[in-house]
This record gives structure tokens, sequence and C-alpha cells, in this order.
């Protein structure tokens, strides 16, 4: 798989490989918005991750995960601002989700 060059491009790129449905993280787990109840990040696996910062600002940095749901039998998107700008409580859940990531796949 390519290394898209902006967030518009990782997501053409995974819509592309079936990812399509948009995926949020929450204390909970992963939410999907056609599910009422979250998955359990343990039971997510983030098979792409691409993180992008800003040019000129590197406050404005972002991150979007390539996620399959096995649970859901669903493949999604997360994508989140990324850095000093985001709320603690949602870096910590974004770390956790993108720890889950295995280089190479």
């Amino acid at each position: 798989m390519d290394t898209p060059d902006t967030v518009t491009d990782a997501l053409t790129l995974l819509r592309s490989e079936g990812y399509v449905d948009d995926l949020d993280v929450c204390p909970d787990g992963l939410l999907c918005t056609l599910e009422s109840e979250p998955q359990a990040f343990d039971d997510a696996v983030v098979d792409h991750l691409f993180r992008f910062e800003g040019a000129s600002d590197p406050g404005d940095s972002s991150i979007v995960l390539g996620v399959s749901c096995p649970r859901w039998g669903r493949k999604g998107v997360v994508v989140s601002a990324y850095g000093p700008d985001v709320e603690p409580e949602k870096a910590e859940l974004l770390l956790s989700l993108a720890g889950r990531h295995q280089p190479g796949s």
C-alpha cells in the first residue's frame, strides 16, 4: 500500500480497500455509526496507521487508522486530531488503539 501524502489521500486509499464505516473512540472502546454498542479495543485490529503533521504548525497533526472490527464484520476509519491540542482523555484512547497496529500490516 502506498503512503498517502494527506488525510484526504489516506481516506481515499482506505475507502478503496473497503474501510467504509466511520468509527470513533470512546471510553468503552470503538464506536461505529451503524452499531448500537461499542466494541472493545481488544476485539479491534488496526490494519493501517497514518500520521500527518501540519506544515506550518506542529499542533496541526492528524491520525488516520484503518480498523477491522471482526465482531461486527466491518472495516472502517478513525480520523482525529493528534498531538498537543487533543483532549487528554481522547489522546489516551487513540494511543491505546494505535498501539494495536502491527508495523508491516
